[in-house]
């Protein structure tokens, strides 16, 4: 066996694909949306017909694709998906569109033209998290990923299914990859599908360690400086594509429906 250290440039690691035809790249924003949406079920993200990831159309940018009105995210292949407009109405598809969906969506993807997409639910820690109506703290070094990158939405009006609303939630996202939605749940973005779904997932769970860390007793913050410099080293959307990839060959692996 020969033991000579391999050159790095020899050895295998992935990278976000580039398109030079606009099908392709739609078919790949779709493969990635209903994988994300599996995952989301798999993970228990469901709450009957609440919550939808969304992922902007590559040639036609005010319009998106989401998962269908009170389809079950575990259930979902790319022919299922739909493609709705600025105005909300459906041009792709068989199915209706949560009105909810294109009220936060549609104002997310206007007011940030460099979110491809963007995930929202009603996960369990999540909505618990929010109830308390506080930031992520940077507990961990995963939540660091979110240290000064996630926004508040400080209200509460209901279900939200006006424009206008979606507005709001889009200003307290800003420029940020995520916000906490006050007593309703999270929301993530990413310039990939990977990377929207990747933030949703580990904003969760980061979710879940801050909710059992202060249940258990005093925590310990990770100080400024360095959360600044983890947030550095984990908080892109590159690193958020990347951490993807695992899930992504697990629930095709698993999943052999999702394409149909």
């Amino acid at each position: 066996m020969n033991l000579d250290p391999i050159p790095t440039d020899q050895l295998q690691f992935r990278l976000p694909p580039t398109f030079d035809d606009v099908e392709q790249e739609r078919r790949h924003r779709q493969e990635r949306l209903v994988a994300a949406l599996r995952l989301f079920g798999r993970f228990g993200f469901e709450e009957g017909v609440a919550g939808h990831i969304t992922a902007r159309d590559p040639e036609h940018l005010d319009h998106f694709w989401v998962n269908p009105f009170g389809m079950s995210f575990k259930h979902i292949k790319v022919s299922d998906l739909i493609l709705v407009n600025h105005e909300g109405q459906v041009v792709h598809g068989r199915y209706h569109v949560n009105q909810a969906a294109f009220a936060i969506h549609s104002m997310i993807h206007q007011a940030r033209p460099d979110a491809v997409a963007a995930a929202h639910s009603h996960s369990v820690y999540g909505k618990a998290l929010s109830s308390l109506g506080v930031p992520l703290e940077p507990l961990t070094q995963d939540a660091c990923a979110f240290y000064e990158d996630h926004g508040l939405f400080d209200d509460y009006t209901g279900v939200v299914l006006e424009t206008e609303e979606g507005r709001r939630i889009a200003r307290a996202l800003g420029s940020h990859k995520a916000v906490i939605l006050r007593n309703h749940g999270l929301l993530t973005v990413g310039d990939s599908v990977d990377a929207a779904a990747w933030w949703f997932i580990t904003m969760e769970r980061s979710c879940q360690a801050q909710l059992l860390a202060k249940a258990a007793g005093p925590t310990a913050l990770i100080e400024h400086e360095q959360a600044k410099l983890t947030h550095g080293q984990i908080g892109n959307d590159l690193v958020g594509w990347i951490n993807f990839q695992p899930l992504y060959d697990q629930i095709v692996r698993s999943d052999t429906d999702l394409f149909d």
